[in-house]
């Protein structure tokens, strides 16, 4: 990704600091791990976040490119531990790990169709 202005710690609000913001890192590094297992999903199944543990590293400035990777470490039954990182241009600007889930698509819509309607 090229960092934004939508992408910035100044734009959530009371921060008047451009670099990219620690939230948008890690939606980054958690897009990075859905797409290094998507072609292995079959369609009934949703991969699910369920914990995020980042270390942000080192500020990004608006323009500069970050590349996040994510490499599966571990699968446990249904749970998926991922080793993730993020780069800009000059170094490493975030470490961490990701853990989601494989679920059914349809239990889980079925879930929250309930918890909408109460």
């Amino acid at each position: 990704m090229i960092v934004r202005n939508e992408d910035l710690v100044s734009h959530q609000g009371g921060i008047s600091v451009e670099v990219l913001s620690t939230p948008r890192l890690i939606q980054l590094m958690e897009a990075s791990a859905i797409e290094a297992i998507q072609r292995f999903l079959s369609p009934d199944e949703v991969s699910l976040g369920t914990q995020v543990r980042i270390k942000h590293l080192s500020p990004t400035p608006l323009g500069m490119k970050v590349t996040a990777h994510a490499i599966l470490k571990e699968v446990e039954k249904n749970r998926l531990l991922f080793w993730v990182d993020a780069y800009d241009e000059k170094e490493k600007v975030a470490e961490g790990e990701h853990e989601r889930i494989l679920v059914s698509k349809e239990r889980f819509l079925q879930k929250v169709e309930k918890k909408r309607i109460g």
